[in-house]
């Protein structure tokens, strides 16, 4: 019997399982939600450092800039060290970067506190759901998985409105404290809860790491389809605040909670995914990407605030669905670099996301914001067929 099957045992078998999800999903809540909460800010952040609007957004791509180095680093780390030990670390450097990025004094240290930020962000995603991945056996491990991600893309989505309320009412400076502090003390109870894990006998590299994993079949199709899942629902995703605002003219605050419905759509999935994929099997990710197919299909056609809520709500279920599965396949896969196989999930997300903002971008230019969410409701949909051929719905027992 494996050593995963303990693990299993004995977290499923005390509240330690609820305890460890809860803190993992409000640590993922907290440092996704960090890089987010920058769109409201840089208007305030250009005239306090007496910046234009361009330079200050290159804190934004400072951030994303080491996010997607690092991503490709933490992942063999947490596999060979330990994936807890990555996480404990990964967590205090997020929180404290957070905060010193609120006392940044001029604009090259806003640039260098924003950049450890996000290479220690980049620590906790994947390393987070290969810890999560080796913890719960096959017929929970999709429900946890999607119960953190959903935590994470509430975090996202809701960003954007903690920010602008923070920083309407404040200092953008309070934006960045206010998420440091809290990750600080999420990073505290990491450090209690969350088991170190055990060092690997295997002293491959990282380049070993990763052309194993690569070579494992099937491996690299989906990481593929992971990045026209993150081209659609990323690259779509980062207009959606404007898209909402050219539509209703409503002011920043009331779009950011409209679009907040994407995460809580996210988080709902987390809680009907197990039941809804035993009760439809085979068809699960087919209807899933039905669902998420109309519900983009909605945002194309919608003129009034609630449609956008439920086209948004219904796209953050469609998207969970997803992608859970999709990462459950990538682990099933590499059931002994579970954080490797992240890394290269986390990445391909994280690329397909930048390549999708950059088009749609040209899309927005060219025929205004509701042309994206077309294209993206059709690569959703031929996504969620991808993954059903991919990952046969019957991950390997590890």
């Amino acid at each position: 019997m494996s050593n995963t099957v303990g693990i299993d045992t004995a977290h499923e078998k005390n509240a330690g399982a609820g305890l460890l999800l809860f803190i993992l999903g409000f640590l993922a809540f907290w440092a996704n939600g960090d890089n987010y909460a920058a769109a409201p800010l840089l208007v305030s952040i250009a005239e306090d450092l007496n910046l234009e609007i361009s330079r200050a957004a290159l804190s934004v791509t400072s951030y994303m800039m080491t996010f997607g180095v690092f991503t490709l680093l933490f992942g063999p780390l947490g596999d060979r060290f330990g994936r807890g030990r990555i996480i404990k670390a990964a967590a205090f450097g997020t929180a404290i970067f957070s905060i010193l990025g609120g006392f940044a004094f001029n604009f090259p240290s806003l640039l260098v506190f924003r950049g450890f930020n996000g290479a220690f962000a980049a620590g906790i995603f994947p390393v987070t759901m290969a810890l999560i991945g080796e913890s719960f056996s096959d017929d929970k491990r999709q429900g946890a998985i999607a119960q953190v991600m959903g935590m994470m893309f509430l975090g996202g989505a809701s960003a954007t409105a903690i920010g602008g309320i923070i920083a309407h009412y404040g200092s953008w400076r309070g934006v960045y404290i206010l998420y440091g502090i809290a990750e600080l003390i999420l990073a505290i109870a990491v450090l209690k809860i969350v088991p170190s894990g055990s060092r690997s006998p295997h002293r491959s590299s990282v380049l070993e790491s990763y052309t194993t994993a690569l070579r494992a079949p099937g491996m690299a199709a989906i990481v593929g389809t992971i990045f026209f899942v993150g081209f659609a629902v990323f690259g779509s995703f980062s207009f959606a605040g404007h898209y909402v605002q050219s539509i209703t003219g409503l002011p920043l605050i009331t779009v950011g909670l409209i679009v907040t419905a994407f995460g809580l759509g996210s988080v709902a999935a987390s809680r009907v995914i197990p039941r809804l994929r035993m009760r439809l099997k085979s068809a699960f990710l087919p209807v899933a990407g039905v669902f998420g197919a109309l519900s983009l299909s909605a945002l194309v056609v919608a003129v009034e605030p609630v449609l956008m809520v439920i086209g948004f709500f219904g796209f953050g279920m469609a998207f969970v669905a997803l992608q859970s599965t999709l990462i459950m396949g990538a682990q099933s896969k590499l059931p002994q670099l579970r954080g490797t196989a992240m890394s290269l999930a986390s990445f391909g997300m994280f690329v397909g996301g930048a390549t999708g903002a950059a088009v749609n971008g040209i899309i927005n230019n060219a025929f205004g914001p509701a042309a994206i969410y077309a294209p993206a409701a059709v690569f959703v949909l031929l996504a969620a067929f991808a993954a059903k051929k991919l990952t046969g719905m019957k991950p390997k027992t590890t």
